[in-house]
């Protein structure tokens, strides 16, 4: 295995070795909380642009099926732990963890004190990393990190939706009773089983799509996915989405969904300093009081003091910082939620918001 070097652009620089690829990599340097559930988290569009660390120590123990992908391929720039597992059991695995950041071209590296990354992360907040395996002086790799591409400003989600518009499932769903329409901003695909599973057959948008040609199809909903990047710097999607709230058919977005929702609305977003990664992060639905756990991806958040209360209201928040988790109109069919629902790793204890949404559609027929 060849020596890796993670610089960040703060001049911090942590030493492993690649168990998977070689190169430089560039990213953001971000950890997920989460024991289980690698695979699913490198196949989430929302990490592109992210070099993610996994705080649990053993990754890669029960390798890579053909299931358990979320998307199209591999969206994280690359995976740090502080073990990968030589040997990986479970009767669905096809390959290893190794294996299949090699077939992606990915970097993979161990061997590192992810402990002492998280609390970096934690105490710095998230920034610019590079890792690499052929440069090793460890000025020039903070020097490139500090010059490289950040999160802040980048349209991330328009990179990562799909190219054409297609039907979900394939072939669509003869006894389907809802028609979709997704706005896909880097779709995670056990999102588009949930709602197939529920009755509902799905046509899905690249975010750059026009609003009169989907409100023309009469969807009986709209949806809004999660997606990756800074919300302030997807103007155009934000557009999209505003000019689709004004239809008033129900809609439901998640995640990059949300802040596009929150945006079109009329609130800020702001950059939390080193975001919620993870399957078990707790939020409080404060129509109810009740607490459920659930899984998280974002480095962005609403800012509540900029939501107009007489257009929404905050309905959730995070328990760990109180920041904004879900929001609904005051006047419309319409709500969204920050966190992730759809699972996919994590609890399905937030899965009654794909049933509110099936209730507002069925409401709305009436």
């Amino acid at each position: 295995m060849k020596k890796a070097i993670i610089a960040l652009e703060d001049g911090t620089c942590f030493e492993g070795r690649a168990f998977a690829g070689s190169g430089e990599f560039y990213g953001e340097l971000v950890f997920n909380t989460s024991m289980t559930g690698y695979q699913e988290i490198l196949t989430d569009p929302s990490y592109h642009g992210q070099i993610v660390t996994m705080t649990y120590p053993l990754i890669g123990n029960y390798g890579i099926n053909d299931e358990d992908v979320e998307s199209r391929g591999i969206f994280a720039q690359g995976l740090v732990v502080s073990e990968c597992s030589r040997i990986h059991s479970n009767w669905r695995a096809t390959k290893s963890l190794p294996e299949y950041l090699e077939e992606n071209g990915k970097i993979g590296v161990d061997d590192v004190d992810t402990r002492a990354i998280t609390l970096h992360i934690r105490d710095k907040g998230a920034m610019k990393c590079v890792v690499s395996t052929e440069d090793l002086d460890k000025e020039s790799l903070v020097a490139k990190a500090k010059a490289s591409e950040g999160l802040v400003g980048r349209d991330l989600a328009s990179e990562v939706t799909t190219a054409s518009t297609y039907v979900w499932p394939e072939g669509g769903k003869p006894d389907a009773v809802y028609k979709v329409a997704v706005i896909d901003c880097g779709i995670k695909l056990n999102q588009l089983r949930i709602l197939a599973d529920l009755g509902c057959e799905c046509t899905v948008y690249p975010n750059n799509s026009n609003a009169d040609e989907i409100i023309a199809t009469q969807p009986d909903g709209i949806f809004v996915s999660n997606g990756p990047g800074d919300p302030a710097g997807a103007p155009e999607t934000t557009k999209l989405v505003g000019q689709l709230i004004e239809s008033k058919i129900p809609m439901f977005g998640i995640c990059f969904g949300h802040q596009m929702l929150g945006r079109a609305l009329g609130a800020n977003t702001f950059k939390l300093k080193f975001g919620h990664r993870g399957g078990n992060q707790p939020i409080q639905d404060l129509r109810t009081t009740k607490v459920e756990i659930a899984s998280h991806n974002h480095g962005f958040c609403i800012d509540a003091d900029t939501v107009n209360p007489d257009v929404a209201e905050v309905t959730h928040i995070n328990l760990n910082d109180n920041t904004v988790a879900g929001l609904q109109h005051k006047l419309q069919p319409l709500f969204c939620v920050q966190y992730h629902p759809e699972a996919a790793p994590g609890p399905h204890d937030p899965f009654y918001l794909f049933e509110e949404f099936i209730d507002l559609m069925k409401e709305n027929q009436k």
